[in-house]
């Protein structure tokens, strides 16, 4: 019989379960090489982790037409596909985070900004694929928000009642998707968004994790 708070544990994908820094910026470096663009500082290189890569781009090169920024990013895509896209390692504790959690009778589920192809590609290589109930990613226009990913996963796993529901992350995309559906909210502090406590609670939250090991205890 499951005691457990939560039947569904959602997760974010790059700076919560994954270390994925060494193709991301790999790939935007061979990017802003090919288009001659200005060299980025690596604080900001590190911005790019999490949100969609459109975003990233608009923000650090607003001088590019619409058409330019469209080239860049099918650009980027293409390049960390072939290339990079493997690149990434599991931080420390997490397939024995999902296993314990799975033994405890709760459902484990990915909700990313990457493409469906790239999460999947990426999970199967790394050997999480097995102790992951959902994976849900982003479409293939960049339409869908995270919130609108979160509830996908959320149906897929088949959760009605979203009291049985935490979502874990480490940036405001993550506290946001889950504070508009009405989710309790886990931060982790070792990512790429927030940095400290004091990032994580200018959103409402039920817990902060600073190591993987930290979260069994949060969630079950």
């Amino acid at each position: 019989m499951n005691h457990t708070r939560y039947k569904l544990a959602i997760f974010d994908l790059d700076g919560t379960l994954i270390d994925s820094s060494y193709g991301i910026f790999d790939t935007i470096y061979d990017t802003i090489q090919h288009f001659s663009l200005p060299d980025l500082t690596s604080e900001q290189l590190r911005t790019f982790i999490g949100p969609p890569i459109e975003r990233s781009f608009q923000h650090y090169y607003p001088q590019l037409s619409s058409q330019q920024q469209k080239e860049l990013c099918c650009f980027f895509r293409d390049q960390y596909k072939k290339e990079h896209l493997l690149h990434a390692a599991l931080y420390d504790g997490i397939s024995e985070l999902l296993k314990k959690l799975q033994s405890c009778q709760i459902s484990t589920a990915v909700a990313t900004y990457k493409r469906q192809y790239f999460a999947d590609a990426i999970l199967t290589h790394l050997q999480l694929s097995p102790h992951l109930n959902v994976i849900c990613g982003s479409d293939m226009e960049g339409k869908l928000t995270k919130t609108d990913i979160i509830q996908q996963t959320i149906s897929l796993a088949g959760i009605q009642d979203i009291t049985q529901v935490v979502m874990i992350g480490d940036s405001d995309n993550d506290a946001i998707g889950a504070q508009q559906i009405g989710l309790d909210f886990i931060g982790v502090t070792y990512g790429f968004g927030f940095q400290s406590e004091q990032d994580v609670r200018k959103f409402p939250c039920v817990a902060i994790a600073h190591t993987p090991d930290q979260l069994a205890n949060w969630i079950i």
